[in-house]
């Protein structure tokens, strides 16, 4: 079992996160870009090796994302159609997703187990997430989910204030 802090960077332009473990060591950095038309962001690992990247993809109304982590199968993050919550799915995943997906309280199941949890923290200045991996192999793929979704949010946010 290995938990990580997600933690958004006060001032950051595009993006970028440091994420800890428990002991408090530095195991993953994101970056997001600036400027750019379709966003991405480049997950590194602790020696800074890129493990995964998070691109947005052409889409007329709804938020798309393709998100490739080294080794696996590329998964796809769409955003369906709804009067009143947001719903996203999750194609290629691999993973069942359990629990209040847009709260950013939920588990992810492999065959049935949990492989790992996530939990918002609240009343924070940033994003700051708790993940709690449960079978290593799944960490770098419960990390860019993480961001990816947190990225999706904050688009909605930012388009629910420009719209009052």
């Amino acid at each position: 079992m290995k938990q990580f802090q997600i933690k958004q960077r006060f001032w950051s332009w595009g993006g970028k996160f440091d994420i800890k473990d428990d002991r408090g060591q530095l195991c993953y950095q994101v970056e997001g870009s600036v400027l750019k038309w379709f966003k991405n962001f480049e997950i590194h690992d602790a020696t800074g090796q890129v493990v995964s990247t998070i691109q947005q993809k052409f889409s007329w109304f709804l938020s798309r994302f393709e998100v490739n982590v080294l080794g696996q199968v590329p998964f796809i993050i769409q955003q369906k159609f709804s009067w009143f919550k947001p719903r996203y799915e999750i194609e290629n995943l691999g993973l069942e997703v359990i629990g209040d997906f847009w709260d950013m309280k939920f588990d992810l199941l492999h065959n049935g187990l949990v492989v790992a949890r996530i939990d918002q923290e609240w009343f924070r200045m940033t994003s700051t997430y708790q993940v709690t991996v449960y079978e290593e192999a799944y960490a770098d793929v419960t990390i860019a989910l993480v961001i990816a979704i947190d990225y999706v949010k904050e688009m909605r946010s930012a388009s629910a204030a420009t719209a009052t």
